[in-house]
């Protein structure tokens, strides 16, 4: 008996997972069951990490990588678990998707997937776990891909169709239906949202030009006059680092700018600064002419970020629908208004699971009290600005008829009059309505309004 024990013992063999692995593991855990954001807790990861470029970029690709196209994974992963998935230990089934991104979506032979991700299971949910792991993803490679989604071909309802295909939850398939009308043109838009983004930077007036970062190697933007694409970490760039310029998506960079040309007077107001990146713009913009700029921000750490980025402006910490209680009033106003995200799902992956229709009904409400109190300190002949990074219908065209119907004091001006030339296929019913397929930035939305004399 104790020969078997020893010679058990001598079989058994440690957990050795790649730390690169078990450090994306870590990350999609961290997301998917602590509600995590993929955006901030990857780049800290990485940069306490020892890990050389080669292994960062794996780390990259399986976290964000995973984490879009989970929904994908889970349909595959669901005809073969022998229980219901919707049952499945969370360990299990965050590292399952872990491997099948690596089988499917990867150019990681099936064999070093699969080895290479039950070794990350052993180490983190043990034995019994680990060999339930192990025969979910043999399942996995008995299929080829092509193989696995030829079902795909059959489905008559294009909504299920291109929610497992693309990955994308069936409720953001149809808003997007609502807008585009074309089944075309929505799986154009859901695949530009698997397609990781090119870093974007955006140069400040009176700090730096884009000229300037276009010396530096960067890519000018098609669009914004401040924009340039970086490929590659603009942590490293000393222009980032002295804080003479920023990284925002060109998207925004638009808003930000549009908002600009069309705003006028001695006061501007960004009412949701969020973590500054419209702020920092504006600031530098408003600066530039001579313009009293204030930016205020419900979350205190938050407004802290704003602060390092608004070049000496006034920060306010507060609830902006309580605005007035400042007994101030405005030329310009900037309702970037919290939403849904939809428009940004290429970059922010976990999003597309983590908000529901319950979310957009709360955030419609929330979006509509800011604008009423954006519009109670507005000055006459005042313009006021309201974006989202969101194209829901119920974020944007709800939401400024509502404006229209409940102030008859405003009136809305057409976008056109402030975008760039160049800029085509961009405006939806007189509003800026920017999409990733079209214009190859976030899909933004703003519409500008004037509150008469």
């Amino acid at each position: 008996m104790q020969l078997l024990v020893e010679a058990r013992r001598n079989t058994f063999k440690a957990p050795k997972p790649e730390s690169s692995r078990l450090l994306a593991f870590d990350l999609i855990s961290e997301v998917n069951r602590n509600e995590g954001y993929s955006n901030l807790l990857l780049p800290q990861a990485l940069s306490a990490s020892k890990l050389d470029e080669r292994d960062r970029n794996l780390v990259t690709e399986l976290v964000y990588g995973t984490l879009r196209m989970q929904g994908k994974h889970d349909w595959v992963l669901a005809q073969i678990s022998d229980r219901p998935w919707s049952e499945v230990d969370p360990g299990i089934v965050d590292v399952a998707r872990l491997g099948v991104h690596q089988i499917h979506e990867m150019r990681i032979p099936d064999h070093a997937s699969v080895a290479s991700t039950v070794e990350v299971a052993r180490k983190r949910l043990g034995e019994s776990k680990a060999s339930f792991v192990n025969a979910l993803l043999r399942g996995v490679t008995r299929k080829s891909v092509d193989e696995w989604f030829a079902p795909l071909s059959a489905m008559k309802d294009p909504v299920t169709r291109l929610s497992i295909q693309y990955s994308h939850p069936e409720w953001i398939i149809s808003a997007y239906f609502d807008l585009l009308k074309d089944w075309v043109e929505v799986e154009a838009a859901l695949n530009s949202n698997n397609v990781p983004a090119i870093p974007t930077l955006v140069s400040w007036p009176g700090f730096s030009t884009q000229d300037e970062l276009i010396q530096l190697g960067a890519e000018a933007t098609l669009y914004s006059p401040y924009g340039a694409r970086w490929k590659g970490n603009p942590g490293e760039l000393d222009v980032i680092r002295h804080r003479l310029a920023g990284v925002q998506d060109e998207g925004s960079q638009l808003v930000a700018s549009i908002f600009a040309a069309a705003a006028e007077g001695e006061s501007w107001l960004d009412l949701c600064a969020g973590p500054g990146g419209k702020a920092a713009l504006l600031s530098a913009i408003a600066k530039s002419r001579d313009i009293t700029f204030t930016a205020n921000e419900i979350s205190i750490p938050r407004a802290q970020l704003v602060k390092r980025v608004v070049h000496g402006a006034r920060v306010l910490i507060g609830d902006g629908r309580e605005i007035a209680s400042y007994g101030e009033t405005f030329d310009a106003i900037l309702v970037d208004a919290p939403c849904t995200g939809l428009g940004a799902l290429r970059r922010r992956p976990e999003v597309r699971w983590r908000r529901t229709l319950t979310d957009l009904r709360s955030l419609t409400q929330l979006q509509r009290e800011l604008n009423n109190a954006a519009v109670s300190v507005l000055k006459p002949n005042g313009i006021l600005g309201y974006a989202t990074c969101s194209p829901h219908f119920a974020e944007t065209t709800v939401q400024v008829n509502d404006i229209l119907k409940n102030h008859p004091e405003m009136e809305m001006l057409n976008v056109e009059n402030y975008m760039p030339p160049s800029l085509e296929f961009g405006t939806r019913a007189g509003a800026l309505s920017l999409w990733t397929q079209r214009h190859g930035t976030d899909s933004m939305y703003l519409a500008i309004l004037k509150k008469k004399s």
